[in-house]
């Protein structure tokens, strides 16, 4: 299967109708209280859904997090509501640049919706496809991921010396996690390894496939079909 296919069945189109038997508990998290009020008053129609408080966000929580352009500070809540809080996110955004994409696909969100598409059923459909761990991207952004990881791949193998060997099975394990959302410590906890030696692991391995960074690492698992 191609790199494209295989994204595609990662991300592909779910819609609200099959519902779990339990209800999901979703967390809505805005900048604002009309845009909170605004996807409380969405959601609340649908019996599929249990909502519940920012602070109640954790594992097995959905969180819908709004927010007009991913700054630090929307950003900063996105890593702490996945990485330390354990919830899976739907991220409605009003825009994002190519440079933020790879980091919030690293950041380990279900589904991202655009603002002016964030209709109840639109709404409803990235929760839940959030909660089963399928992902949910419009299809322009899925366009643009693709291409972005298909030119961070060319950019790697055009270097002079770039090399044909492909990834050790440690270093498999490690961009695994990573690609989870998981930070050093985290990893090496999982994995029972020192911070060191999971340093090591994404320094051997970047240097190695003259990689930028660990979202370029991610990108280049994903293409190879490691993960």
């Amino acid at each position: 299967m191609t790199w494209g296919r295989r994204l595609l069945s990662t991300y592909r189109t779910t819609r609200p109708g099959t519902a779990p038997a339990d209800r999901i508990p979703v967390s809505v998290h805005a900048p604002d209280p009309i845009s909170k009020e605004g996807a409380l008053s969405q959601l609340r129609r649908h019996p599929e859904i249990e909502l519940k408080e920012e602070t109640e966000a954790g594992p097995g929580t959905v969180a819908l997090l709004i927010s007009d352009s991913l700054d630090e500070p929307a950003l900063t809540r996105l890593r702490r509501v996945v990485r330390s809080e354990g919830a899976k996110a739907v991220l409605v955004v009003g825009a994002l640049r190519e440079t933020e994409l790879l980091d919030v696909i690293e950041c380990g969100v279900g589904a991202i919706v655009w603002r002016h598409e964030a209709t109840a059923l639109r709404l409803v459909q990235a929760v839940l496809a959030a909660a089963r761990g399928d992902g949910d991207l419009p299809s322009d952004l899925l366009g643009r991921l693709i291409n972005q990881v298909g030119t961070l791949h060319r950019s790697a193998a055009g270097r002079p010396g770039a090399p044909s060997s492909g990834l050790a099975p440690r270093e498999v394990d490690v961009l695994r996690l990573v690609a989870e959302g998981l930070d050093t410590g985290e990893i090496a906890s999982k994995l029972s390894y020192s911070e060191r030696t999971v340093k090591n692991v994404m320094h051997g391995l970047t240097t190695r496939l003259h990689l930028r960074n660990r979202a370029h690492a991610v990108a280049y698992a994903l293409r190879e079909g490691y993960i």
